[in-house]
């Protein structure tokens, strides 16, 4: 074979090689959804989620070490670093079930997330809770319609992960916290109309707390037969005092 054709295959060898290196660089880069802008490789298997995103870069500025920002579509920040030589990621959801569904639904179905571990503020309506106490919820009911699209011919019940609720509740023991675990309330309203009254008909059935998100992540994780739980934060100044018209007492989930 001659050196001239030898040099021109190796040229066109060279040239295939650096497009598909483009290709594939340009694929990575291309959003996967029109929510989260980076490759399912970028997250960890488990994702805390707390429904503000200044929350989540509170959270990974704090305690992760490495951090590194992966998300920022529509200013909601996710992040993948390490705790404790685990990787984990933090991002947030939004408010509502609907915004959680469209973030847990993604990262279930295209980012091949395993677990994830809501971490947002709710508002206590069981009397033995107190601020700051930490609310570890083992199902989810709901005032909400958006389960209604799985189409079972009954009502369906959500309820967390419990090998995730366990580990949970050993780590409160563990660490002498204050935490009680039982049902939530996810509801769509945060102003409700029923008031006072319509909120504290949930706590006679012994429903713990009240938020607007775990209902969803629960259900998208066992459609997908992932694993979910919930737990968060406590509420700012303002928000406890609109908790307070409404008959709720802040507490974390």
């Amino acid at each position: 074979m001659q050196i001239e054709e030898l040099r021109r295959r190796a040229a066109r060898s060279r040239a295939l090689r650096q497009y598909v290196t483009e290709v594939l660089q340009g694929m990575k880069n291309a959003n996967l959804t029109p929510h989260i802008a980076c490759s399912p490789e970028d997250f960890a298997k488990t994702v805390l989620m707390p429904g503000d995103p200044l929350r989540a870069k509170m959270i990974a500025e704090t305690y992760l070490t490495d951090a590194e920002l992966v998300n920022n579509v529509r200013g909601v920040h996710g992040y993948t670093g390490y705790y404790e030589g685990k990787r984990v990621s933090v991002m947030a959801s939004g408010m509502g079930m609907p915004s959680i569904g469209i973030y847990s639904y993604e990262l279930y179905n295209i980012f091949g997330v395993e677990n994830i571990i809501r971490i947002g503020s709710a508002g206590g309506i069981h009397p033995d809770l107190k601020l700051y106490d930490i609310v570890i919820g083992q199902g989810a009911c709901y005032d909400s319609l958006y389960p209604n699209q799985f189409g079972v011919n009954g009502t369906f019940a959500p309820i967390a992960d419990y090998g995730l609720l366990r580990k949970a509740v050993d780590e409160c023991e563990k660490r002498g916290l204050r935490h009680k675990v039982g049902n939530l309330l996810s509801s769509d309203c945060f102003y409700g109309e029923a008031g006072i009254e319509g909120t504290l008909k949930w706590r006679k059935l012994g429903v713990l707390a009240v938020e607007m998100e775990s209902c969803t992540a629960t259900l998208r994780a066992q459609a997908k037969k992932r694993s979910a739980s919930a737990r968060s934060p406590t509420c700012s100044k303002a928000a406890r005092s609109r908790l307070r018209k409404n008959g709720r007492t802040p507490s974390m989930t």
